[in-house]
């Protein structure tokens, strides 16, 4: 059996001073780069709020409607980790410009859906775009800068990354509001065509990393099979029940490929997964407590979205006005993590983070409630936006300079389909959580946004399920905590 060798840490040697005319490209790589992240991520929080529209519009079942974002994480999350190792082999600019042309066209036919069924065919178009987007924004950033710079420049993409959910929720709702569902979805065809001709123009052709490397089909079937199965188990077993058909083969794909593609892997000579990658333990555990953070918050802003529209009767754009603040406190948070970095260590700076999104997210699970006090819901929403923000730029420096640079797009598509893993989690289980005991047409009225036209026991019941889901992330992101306190004090 072969297995790989530990991945080594990498340093890479800063100059004293990048001159002007390379500060200006540097800056146009960061605002290509950040405007990629931008569209894979508005393209989940504009939905976030404008699910109830969409929902009622085509008639929607409860799981036609939880599927219609489902869809787009359980691709994203696939192949982004597939499409990493792409990206070291046929190079980042192919694979950006490849990823921002899809994702273009994905929306078009989003806007031209004539049911939900298409919705959801063309939502897993756009987000084969977005995988291929996601896989290369911060290997792109971490190949462009220099070491002391690095930092920084995370801490800018992260803001970009956060100013998608700050505008996301806001921007959803407002469109499907003031212009229809459809127009949620054509808003992002011209800002894709002005992405793709800048990238072209900014984004150096530049060679692979990897020249003379086979690519691992069978370990990106046995990922996909593995990581699908699981996503469609969580998914489908609030809707269906935790013993339906679906759940048991989703959770039989989950638990027969994924030892089977380890195994693959520790024998391949080039395999779609560096399992050196795991060697280093302080990176395992920034990689773990990335998932289970990612776990904890972000299903927050689409639970708070849909329940101030089912149960308190908002209109889609006050959902989405009232959940920016954890978008804009995330947006606040990153930059400063990113000049904090220069002072303290990552552990430090992410635990921190982690216990402040624990206490705003115990929280908000005290206070949820069709009367809810819109001050302590704002101080809430505002801990775990900010407890994040403080804990992603750090976390991913972290990760991303301890690699040598022929392996950043797979140990980027690593980190970014952890990630993305722990949103389509967090995703499904709090639906599932939620709306698990509820009968069908209870759960077709809560994605529709009208459980507070139900009776006042069905409204209890809703809130409730509320309660125990807001506990079960906070509870996550204790853990997380847990996993970033122990990597030791050297990380």
């Amino acid at each position: 059996m072969t297995t790989q060798p530990p991945t080594r840490t990498h340093t890479a040697a800063a100059p004293t001073e990048t001159p002007p005319a390379s500060r200006g490209r540097l800056l146009q790589v960061q605002a290509v780069a950040g405007l990629g992240g931008f569209l894979a991520g508005v393209n989940t929080s504009t939905m976030d709020v404008a699910l109830p529209t969409v929902s009622r519009h085509f008639g929607a079942s409860a799981s036609g409607a939880s599927w219609t974002l489902l869809s787009y994480m359980l691709v994203t999350t696939v192949l982004v980790f597939v499409f990493g190792r792409v990206a070291d082999m046929i190079g980042r600019r192919r694979m950006y410009l490849g990823g921002i042309a899809l994702l273009t066209v994905g929306s078009l036919l989003c806007g031209l859906a004539p049911g939900i069924g298409w919705l959801i065919v063309f939502r897993c178009l756009q987000a084969v775009g977005a995988a291929a987007l996601l896989c290369n924004i911060t290997a792109l950033i971490t190949d462009a800068f220099p070491a002391r710079r690095l930092p920084t420049a995370l801490g800018t993409n992260a803001t970009i990354a956060a100013l998608a959910q700050v505008l996301g929720p806001a921007l959803g709702g407002a469109l499907a509001s003031g212009l229809g569902w459809r127009a949620v979805f054509w808003f992002n065809v011209p800002v894709g065509l002005l992405g793709l001709v800048w990238a072209r123009t900014v984004l150096p052709a530049g060679a692979p990393h990897t020249r003379g490397e086979s690519f691992d089909y069978l370990g990106a079937v046995l990922s996909t099979l593995g990581l699908g199965g699981l996503i469609l188990a969580l998914s489908e077993g609030g809707a269906l029940g935790w013993t339906s058909p679906p759940v048991l083969v989703g959770g039989a794909l989950f638990l027969a490929f994924t030892p089977l593609f380890l195994v693959v892997q520790a024998r391949r000579r080039q395999p779609l997964l560096d399992l050196g990658l795991f060697a280093d333990r302080a990176r395992s555990l920034a990689y773990l407590s990335l998932f289970l953070v990612a776990m904890a918050y972000f299903a927050v802003v689409l639970l708070m979205s849909l329940y101030l529209q089912a149960a308190a009767g908002m209109a889609p754009y006050q959902a989405g006005l009232h959940v920016l603040y954890v978008a804009v406190a995330m947006a606040a948070a990153a930059p400063a993590a990113g000049r904090l970095r220069e002072r303290f260590s990552a552990r430090a700076l992410s635990s921190t983070g982690l216990a402040v999104s624990a206490a705003g997210l115990f929280g908000l699970s005290a206070v949820v409630g069709p009367d809810m006090n819109g001050a302590v819901l704002a101080g809430c929403l505002l801990a775990v936006g900010a407890g994040v923000g403080l804990f992603m730029t750090p976390n991913t420096g972290a990760i991303m300079g301890s690699v040598r640079p022929e392996r950043r797009g797979i140990a980027n598509g690593v980190r970014q389909t952890v990630q993305n893993a722990g949103y389509a989690v967090s995703t499904a289980l709090s639906l599932a959580i939620v709306t698990g005991g509820l009968p069908a047409p209870v759960k077709k009225a809560a994605y529709a946004g009208t459980v507070s036209a139900l009776s006042p026991h069905t409204l209890q019941a809703f809130t409730t399920g509320y309660r125990w889901v807001l506990l079960t992330l906070a509870g996550t992101c204790v853990l997380a905590l847990v996993a970033s306190l122990s990597r030791g004090r050297a990380a």
